[in-house]
């Protein structure tokens, strides 16, 4: 008998990998759009969504032009819990936004991958992120990290996109812990957009336009990135 993952029920806790192999399941075919996948993992609140829209710019997974408008979309759910909001809300346009069945699979193996290396570090302690004050926090990073994300500059969405996976995973998983430990790497991201902008006015003032077009280039030779 052919056995499949079924959709997280209302009020249990289910892994962060048998949530994203539903989500494998269920875009079988034409892929899911936003408004299907908020409709079936509702109940997890804003930590699945937050993992599934961050997956595409935070792990190796070819994903060109998703960065901005999933950025948006971020922002807006970071808003919603700045705000105090339990359950995440997403505009029309937004919900028709469709994940392709090929995209889905490498986010999905990507995302399980990354998150079975570090998936014994993380269980549920701290329960302040499900405190006021916590929630602010993670919000704040949250928009923070997303308005990096939107901003055209090479090589760099890596970084903000994965602080915010980590919040998302620090969310369903309950864990206060990685929850600061996202905070941690928020401002390594931040640290790294301040050094590449630094480096973009140097390459501006001494080359013009053309030394700003080759910022990607520089940032590379200066992390070592160089082939």
């Amino acid at each position: 008998m052919n056995q499949t993952h079924q959709i997280p029920e209302k009020n249990s806790h289910v892994s962060l990998s048998d949530s994203l192999q539903a989500l494998a399941d269920m875009s079988q075919g034409r892929g899911a759009t936003l408004g299907e996948i908020l409709n079936a993992f509702e109940a997890k609140g804003f930590g699945l969504l937050l993992v599934i829209l961050s997956l595409p710019s935070a792990l190796p997974v070819p994903a060109a032009g998703y960065s901005t408008p999933f950025g948006l979309v971020l922002a807006l759910l970071g808003l919603q819990m700045l705000f105090g909001r339990i359950r995440p809300w997403l505009p029309e346009k937004a919900k028709k936004l469709r994940l392709s069945p090929k995209m889905t699979s490498r986010m999905v193996k990507a995302g399980t991958k990354f998150f079975g290396k570090i998936e014994h570090l993380v269980r549920p302690r701290l329960h302040w992120i499900h405190q006021r004050g916590g929630r602010v926090f993670l919000a704040v990073l949250v928009i923070f990290m997303s308005c990096l994300m939107i901003l055209p500059i090479p090589t760099t969405n890596t970084a903000p996109a994965m602080v915010i996976f980590l919040v998302g995973v620090a969310l369903c998983e309950e864990d206060g812990l990685f929850g600061l430990g996202a905070g941690l790497c928020g401002l390594a991201a931040a640290a790294l957009y301040a050094f590449v902008i630094y480096l973009a006015v140097t390459l501006f003032r001494e080359y013009g336009w053309e030394g700003v077009q080759n910022v990607k280039e520089v940032l590379k030779e200066k992390l070592g990135l160089a082939e």
